[in-house]
């Protein structure tokens, strides 16, 4: 009963996990730089910064 429940909740997961990052917006697009623009810069990761810089700034 143990292992049907940890596989169970293994497979919700995973699903949750797939539905989850099919949200993700693409690095680069307008709507993910308008979305950085307004998100606080304090806020921005360092990974974020470098790419807001390259796809959004110098294009």
């Amino acid at each position: 009963m143990d292992t049907i429940r940890k596989y169970l909740y293994g497979g919700m997961a995973g699903a949750a996990l797939l539905a989850l990052s099919a949200c993700a917006r693409e690095v680069g697009s307008e709507r993910w730089c308008s979305n950085m623009k307004a998100k606080a810069k304090a806020d921005w990761s360092a990974n974020e910064a470098v790419d807001y810089a390259k796809h959004c700034i110098l294009k």
